[in-house]
């Protein structure tokens, strides 16, 4: 060690300097990776505080109060840091490896054990080298059971995650072709995850594997820990599977354990969810959770999101890159999300060579030809030589290239239209190019949308509510800005009970979409009640002049199932919605009209996001209970109450009545302090680097030559200007976008379709990506910029602006 002789409380551990957050008590890791050197970033860090480093070797420079460790390997010091801190605990771990299902696994035994103990778990898939140590290292005392997943790419890396884990109780999920490339066979990739397992007291795993049965049976493994099997095919395991049916929407599942028969149901119809599931089921029973307390708990389990990209294709196509890896299990995966996009009814799949399956050929592409087959694939495009060689086992209308280079040079692509076309191919087979064919040709201008920091971030909302209690989402406004089909797909997916658009042909694209969810429409126009009617939307009934409206149209269609409305209540924001003098009337036009079903009344909050107005807002509360209770009392049946935006969700939890409607802060967006710091930013909006210029001192840059160069100026510039959404007020200096986490300001006036960036100084070449805003650079800074909120930032991105949608 050497530098100043200080003592440091080391709270956080940090190896990523761009999510540093509280200098004073971190110690950062400086990581040599073979892209990437950590040891570069020490002086940044430096100057925002960090005081604690640990490297390899001490860097150039003045860096007086700092303390250096130094060590031979960062990695291996990381990792015997995570250890000895796990050692200082004696809580029960559950460790999960396999190769497929470890993050769904751990975050269903996290809620299905979550009522029983203080958990930690890993964050996301953290389950590598890297990942783990920064998992284990969020024990504290305060937690009483441990969930970790690790993962391996190749031989000899699963001993240092034991070591770190140290798990007392251990999940094997399955054993399949990911990282298959760095094994001999399946059988050392099984003794490789087994290694995980060597200290543990219990092992849970499927027999049905037969690599890992015999990885096990081969070893003394059995010997030394007891071993929890259950099968669906072998009768003499713990826990026998002897059988699963499917429904609609969900799966029963009966098992055999301890002598009796137990079922189960849980909300999925997938095989990999359904397998996942037994895997809970062994642990929590191994656990001593009654199976009636297990079985109530498994009907609420949630979805988790899946790595994926998701993008606008040629021709109105929706394209589904998952390109990263081939493997059959993955496969699967892949056809479950594909055939979540409804809004086309063919699908196609492009297929690369399954590489290193370990599998007959025949055999192998038999069974994906059965896969394919039963998840509905309408064609399939086969790429490589050995898919080629058994193109006769594929029934559905198929062609086959050798590689990728035939497939582009001969295959029609103008052919591709409103199609769902899932991209799935091993990174030897070079899919990319591909996706670039496929993609929807527009300017270099995109806006991100993280699919799974939109899930988490809904379900940490859900997480304040009451398990009964329903939650709407706003989807108005083209999705604030990120698609309303997507964004409602996804929310469709993980089960939101209500969406919410501001004019009835939002709706009507939904449901033509495919969304099949109850929506309600909040600004009914005038003519557009037959749709709505036909479409089986729920206006908002919000003044008696829209009532009548409604009542015309129900006559003039001569409809015989009555319609789902939705009553606002003016509570003291002023905007719509009936007074509390009102409602006598309005309840008694209801009564008499029997094609009008009150399906909810609600009003909104004015100020629930500003402390200093509480008052007001529980006055609006008030008004809302009285007004409410009248039209709840007046009906037979049960009419939903709602009152809590975003904001009220989080601040005034109390007042949730029967359900709350989410808005902006499902996109990552805080409406309160207490939100800051736990939602996570969903929208990215990045553009290019078109050109760079040298400007000598004195021109002027841009319309009205309001730009001026008082030096010589290197500018940069980018496609991306008001007709795509920027304010105008952003230009002249009045915004920053960043390029390589470089602040770089806005000159000159903003134009239709560009806009120009001062460079001078900043290391940026044509083609660099520039970062409007993102996770590290908050929308609110631009909204702040131009003098509005970022609901407006959001909602006027042009649609020309291509979205590009990722899940995990």
């Amino acid at each position: 060690m050497v530098g100043k002789d200080i003592d440091h409380v080391v709270l956080d551990i940090l190896i990523d300097s761009r999510q540093l957050i509280t200098a004073t008590n971190a110690l950062f890791f400086a990581l040599v990776t073979d892209r990437n050197n950590g040891h570069k970033y020490i002086e940044e860090l430096y100057d925002q505080g960090v005081r604690a480093f640990v490297v390899n070797k001490i860097p150039e420079g003045s860096f007086d109060e700092a303390t250096f460790i130094i060590v031979d390997d960062t990695l291996k010091a990381l990792q015997r840091l995570a250890a000895f801190h796990r050692s200082q605990f004696a809580i029960p771990v559950i460790g999960i490896t396999g190769s497929n299902g470890k993050t769904i696994v751990k975050e269903w035994l996290a809620q299905l054990l979550g009522p029983e103990y203080n958990i930690v778990r890993s964050p996301k898939s953290y389950n590598s080298q890297v990942g783990v140590p920064l998992s284990v290292w969020q024990i504290n005392e305060t937690h009483q059971l441990g969930i970790f997943e690790a993962g391996v790419s190749k031989p000899d890396e699963m001993p240092a995650l034991q070591k770190i884990i140290r798990p007392t109780i251990g999940v094997f999920t399955n054993i399949g072709q990911a990282h298959e490339e760095n094994f001999i066979s399946f059988m050392q990739k099984a003794g490789e995850k087994l290694n995980l397992f060597t200290q543990v007291e219990t092992l849970v795993y499927c027999m049905d594997y037969y690599d890992i049965q015999q990885v096990i049976l081969r070893s003394d493994l059995g010997k030394k820990v007891k071993l929890f099997s259950w099968s669906r095919k072998f009768k003499e395991a713990e826990l026998y599977v002897p059988a699963v049916l499917k429904h609609e929407k969900e799966s029963e599942i009966q098992v055999a354990y301890q002598g009796e028969t137990l079922e189960f149901k849980i909300p999925f119809v997938d095989d990999a969810s359904i397998e996942n599931a037994i895997h809970c089921i062994a642990v929590c029973l191994l656990m001593k959770m009654s199976h009636v307390q297990l079985a109530e708990r498994l009907l609420h389990l949630p979805s988790v999101a899946m790595r994926l990209e998701i993008k606008a294709g040629i021709n109105n196509c929706t394209l589904v890159n998952d390109y990263y890896n081939s493997d059959v299990n993955s496969l699967v995966i892949a056809l479950d999300v594909m055939n979540q996009q409804r809004q086309h009814q063919e699908k196609v799949l492009i297929l690369s060579d399954i590489l290193q399956s370990g599998r007959d050929e025949q055999e192998l592409y038999g069974y994906i030809a059965r896969l394919v087959e039963e998840k509905g694939v309408n064609m399939l495009i086969g790429i490589g030589p050995a898919i080629t060689r058994q193109a006769k086992l594929f029934p559905m209308k198929s062609a086959f290239f050798k590689d990728v280079a035939d497939f582009m040079l001969h295959f029609p692509f103008s052919t591709f239209r409103n199609q769902t076309i899932l991209l799935k191919g091993a990174r030897a087979f070079e899919f990319e190019q591909i996706g670039m064919e496929l993609q929807e040709k527009a300017h270099e201008t995109v806006l991100e949308i993280n699919f799974n920091h939109l899930v988490n971030n809904f379900n940490h909302y859900r997480s304040l509510i009451k398990p009964e209690t329903k939650i709407m989402v706003m989807v108005k406004a083209f999705g604030y800005g990120s698609g309303n089909y997507e964004v409602s797909n996804i929310l469709q997916f993980h089960r939101a009970d209500y969406l919410t658009v501001a004019f009835a042909d939002e709706g009507v694209e939904l449901r033509r979409a495919g969304i099949n969810l109850p929506i309600m429409v909040m600004s009914p126009e005038v003519n557009s009640y037959d749709n709505i009617i036909k479409y089986h939307l729920e206006p908002e009934v919000f003044s008696f002049r829209n009532l009548d409206f409604i009542e015309r149209a129900l006559n003039a269609t001569g409809v015989t199932t009555p319609l789902n409305v939705h009553v606002k209540l003016d509570t003291g924001m002023h905007r719509l919605g009936f007074s509390l003098k009102e409602l006598p009337e309005l309840i008694r036009r209801l009564q008499a009209n029997p094609m009008i079903h009150v399906r909810s009344v609600f009003s909104h909050l004015a100020t629930a996001d500003n402390p200093d107005e509480d008052e007001f807002t529980l006055s609006q509360i008030k008004v809302f209970e009285e007004g409410s209770q009248m039209i709840v009392e007046a009906f037979p049946y049960k009419v939903i109450r709602h009152i809590l935006n975003t904001a009220g969700i989080t601040r005034f939890t109390k007042y949730q009545f029967d359900m709350v409607r989410l808005g902006i802060g499902l996109y990552g967006v805080p409406t309160c302090k207490q939100d800051e710091g736990v939602l996570e930013t969903v929208v990215s909006l990045k553009t290019t680097i078109n050109q760079i210029k040298e400007i000598p001192a004195g021109d002027s840059i841009g319309y009205n030559r309001h730009g001026r160069a008082e030096h010589d100026m290197r500018i940069g510039i980018v496609p991306i200007g008001y007709a795509d959404g920027l304010s105008r007020l952003l230009g002249n200096g009045n915004a920053k976008f960043y390029i390589n986490n470089q602040p770089v300001p806005i000159i000159g006036d903003i134009c239709m379709d560009m806009c120009m960036l001062d460079l001078t100084g900043v290391d940026a070449q044509e083609g660099d990506t520039v970062v409007v805003f993102d996770a590290e650079h908050p929308i609110g800074d631009i909204a702040k910029a131009c003098q509005t909120i970022p609901y407006e930032v959001m909602t006027r991105i042009s649609q020309r602006v291509k979205r590009v949608y990722y899940q995990e």
